[in-house]
């Protein structure tokens, strides 16, 4: 069975031993379920879920974060008179080369305010992003390469 889904099912176990499923109750029944799983390590077969739970957390926070500093950017050039936007289409190169990869890389983009993904191209290298505020399109380029992109490879590979 699956880790993820195990302590998923030690959660609801827990919940429903104490009595009420609360957000808070599955919540410390996950926490307590990934540590039982975790100290019953030796006699289960050999998984990567370890490594990958606490990378899946950081990428969560990274993307929250993201969302936060995009919302507040597009809601301060909205409010202010002046526009401080500079629209632009930039072509991003990929390092992402499965569908998973690509699909997850460009939905998380495209749920960013201010960044909209257009099109993938035909050899699947290259992610055309549109973008409200482009000052550097090599910056912007950094920022997708070393921020969405480099996180989600490193939780999918």
């Amino acid at each position: 069975m699956n880790r993820l889904l195990f302590n998923i099912v030690l959660a609801l176990v827990w919940s429903l031993a104490d009595g009420q499923i609360s957000l808070a109750n599955l919540a410390v029944g996950f926490l307590l379920g990934y540590v039982v799983l975790w100290v019953a390590q030796p006699v289960m077969p050999p998984s990567r879920y370890f490594q990958r739970l606490p990378t899946a957390i950081r990428f969560g926070g990274f993307f929250l974060w993201q969302l936060l500093l995009s919302n507040l950017r597009v809601a301060y050039d909205v409010i202010t008179p002046r526009l401080y936007m500079r629209p632009g289409v930039v072509a991003v190169p990929l390092d992402a080369q499965s569908d998973l990869e690509i699909t997850l890389l460009a939905n998380l983009i495209t749920l960013t305010p201010g960044t909209l993904s257009l099109d993938v191209s035909e050899d699947r290298r290259i992610l055309y992003v549109h973008a409200m505020f482009v000052d550097d399109v090599e910056q912007f380029r950094d920022s997708i390469k070393n921020g969405f992109e480099r996180r989600v490879l490193e939780l999918l590979r």
